[in-house]
């Protein structure tokens, strides 16, 4: 932490009070794209990638906010907030303020840098990462009572999803605060009970593929998702009365196959096929896993890239290249695009000893086919939000 250190002061100045280091990490979706806002189950971990911040009071009712790669700071005022929603950098953070606000906790006035190992639009959950590590540092400055983990993990969605104006589901902000080291989370969404699996892949790495093909979430088809499967929700309300449940995943492939001649609308229907399915598809997949069967859970992997390709619609011709690409490979035996698309990375399952081969040909191939080049990540997984030493 000293070269940060040395940027804090240079940006900020030197003052007696301390200053402390947190870190959040982004995460990878092993599978269940799309369905975390359904009430379905998902199967995360965090990544070894993280945003950290350096932060210490100032004295003032103001936060001062920069990056390492920013050339200027940005600065919410606490005592008006919601006018740090217009920020072009700094609503998030600012958004997770208010939260803490509202939660009771006396926020006051500080200076905060921010770095990051983590690729930014990239489908890996850097904003969650910045409103978990935000929300984590703020209470561990000033809370009288320290709220748990999934207490702030809640905090980043109602942040994001009140403040910053993206209606995502809870995945991104548990993952970030609850990872564990080498370990995926299976995650309930619709009751947050969870529970830590191993990932033990033996000869085998996760590699992320970045297709370098920037995602904005607020401006893309994401909320429109969102919309599309309440409707489809609606439609099962409609044709069952009797049995209306609270989210889309509450619901089986067989109470599917009963309803889905209710919903008219064709592409609503695609929408309802893949949330419900690949509610399954994780429950099978980790099931799997945890057999220590590799190739079928690779397998379920390019299933749940098909359905999220095909039914839900949200990959593109990069995302869509990357994973052709892959399944050519020799040693590659899964793959799927991971985060909301539109952009972003695939996860790929490789053989150790095809690493650089894998890399070489994904490449060479995805630049000849599209003009851009991917950037290749093995995954290494890691603890959540954490408080770090400046000996780091």
């Amino acid at each position: 932490m000293k070269k940060l250190t040395e940027e804090f002061i240079r940006m900020f100045g030197k003052s007696d009070r301390q200053i402390r280091f947190f870190a959040a990490p982004g995460r990878v979706n092993l599978i269940g794209e799309h369905i975390d806002y359904c009430g379905g189950y998902v199967f995360p971990a965090a990544l070894t990638l993280d945003n950290v911040v350096a932060v210490r009071e100032n004295g003032t009712s103001k936060m001062n906010m920069c990056a390492t790669d920013l050339a200027r700071v940005y600065t919410a005022d606490l005592s008006d907030i919601d006018k740090a929603k217009e920020l072009k950098w700094g609503n998030y953070q600012a958004g997770m303020a208010k939260e803490l606000l509202e939660a009771g906790i006396n926020v006051r006035g500080v200076d905060m840098l921010y770095d990051s190992t983590l690729p930014f639009g990239a489908g890996l959950s850097s904003s969650a990462s910045i409103e978990v590590v935000t929300g984590y540092a703020l209470a561990s400055l000033f809370a009288n009572e320290m709220p748990n983990r999934i207490e702030i993990a809640l905090m980043g969605k109602r942040c994001e999803n009140n403040f910053v104006g993206v209606n995502c589901g809870i995945m991104d902000q548990f993952a970030s605060a609850m990872g564990k080291k080498d370990c995926a989370i299976l995650l309930n969404c619709d009751t947050l009970e969870y529970e830590y699996v191993p990932l033990d892949l033996g000869d085998y790495v996760l590699i992320l593929a970045n297709t370098n093909v920037k995602h904005k979430l607020g401006s893309s088809k994401y909320n429109e998702r969102r919309q599309e499967v309440e409707k489809g929700l609606s439609y099962i309300h409609t044709a069952a009365p009797d049995d209306k449940r609270p989210y889309l995943c509450n619901y089986t492939v067989e109470d599917y196959l009963k309803y889905d001649e209710y919903i008219t609308d064709d592409i609503i229907r695609k929408r309802v096929k893949h949330v419900i399915y690949e509610n399954e598809r994780v429950l099978h997949a980790t099931k799997v896993l945890k057999q220590g069967d590799l190739v079928s859970f690779g397998q379920i992997l390019c299933e749940a890239n098909d359905s999220i390709r095909y039914l839900y619609e949200v990959t593109g011709i990069e995302l869509d290249t990357l994973f052709d690409l892959a399944m050519e490979e020799e040693g590659c035996i899964g793959s799927r695009m991971t985060g909301a698309g539109f952009g972003g990375c695939t996860v790929n399952i490789v053989h150790k000893d095809k690493i650089e081969s894998f890399k070489k040909n994904v490449g060479g191939k995805y630049t000849e086919r599209t003009g851009l080049q991917a950037d290749f990540y093995i995954c290494r997984i890691g603890d959540g939000v954490r408080e770090v030493s400046v000996n780091n």
